[in-house]
């Protein structure tokens, strides 16, 4: 049951894929919205609890559908939602384990030239951006001191959302829509397998309930 959960999973991001492709809004709707859910079915499957990377799952589901609606105040509204998703991970992450120190220096260095380069052309996307980004660092950071699983994770999160700020800049790479979303889904993919083979599987007769954990502080 837990590797349907996953095969679906790839259904859903091959769709998704399709649809960016095609350019196709319907195909879009249909799939983007449940490649998070899908991974969440499978996580609970798994743990049978919620936590901090559940919440944030849930978080990148609402994201993901005010992605979908054009326009700036979507997109501000799903990169709110994301910054929601990336503190619930940066959580859970950082409650698991210590990540080595030049993880910490790396990722603020990217930060620290990504935004250097786009701030000149995001406008008033600037402090937004400013913000969000740091927060994704930091996340992909701390997603090192998980497991290598989720550091790659970690960053292909970075990787997808850089391209999407390139966008955003006013630069249109080749490809971009299928890199951001292959990179995204394999960042989801990657974040949640990981921490499920990190945390371990808890027995079915020994799951709580979903009243038992607070959504985001849990382990």
């Amino acid at each position: 049951m837990r590797r349907s959960w996953l095969t679906l999973f790839g259904l859903v991001a091959a769709v998704e894929l399709v649809g960016v492709a095609l350019d196709s809004t319907v195909l879009q709707w249909l799939a983007k919205p449940l490649l998070a859910p899908v991974l969440l079915a499978y996580l609970w499957r798994c743990r049978g609890r919620w936590d901090a990377v559940a919440t944030g799952l849930v978080a990148a589901t609402a994201g993901d559908v005010a992605l979908l609606v054009p326009g700036r105040a979507a997109f501000l509204v799903g990169m709110g939602f994301f910054l929601v998703a990336q503190l619930a991970f940066l959580t859970g992450f950082r409650r698991h384990g210590r990540p080595p120190v030049p993880a910490w220096f790396g990722y603020l260095l990217a930060w620290a030239a990504g935004n250097a380069l786009l701030w000149g052309t995001l406008g008033p996307l600037r402090l937004p951006v400013l913000g969000y980004s740091l927060a994704l660092c930091l996340m992909a950071a701390a997603a090192t001191g998980v497991s290598a699983r989720v550091a790659a994770g970690g960053a292909f999160f970075l990787v997808s959302d850089l391209l999407i700020g390139v966008g955003a800049a006013g630069t249109e790479l080749p490809g971009a829509g299928l890199l951001v979303m292959g990179t995204y889904c394999a960042a989801l993919l990657l974040i949640t397998t990981g921490w499920v083979a990190a945390r371990g599987s808890t027995p079915p007769a020994s799951r709580l309930t979903l009243g038992d954990q607070h959504p985001l502080y849990s382990g």
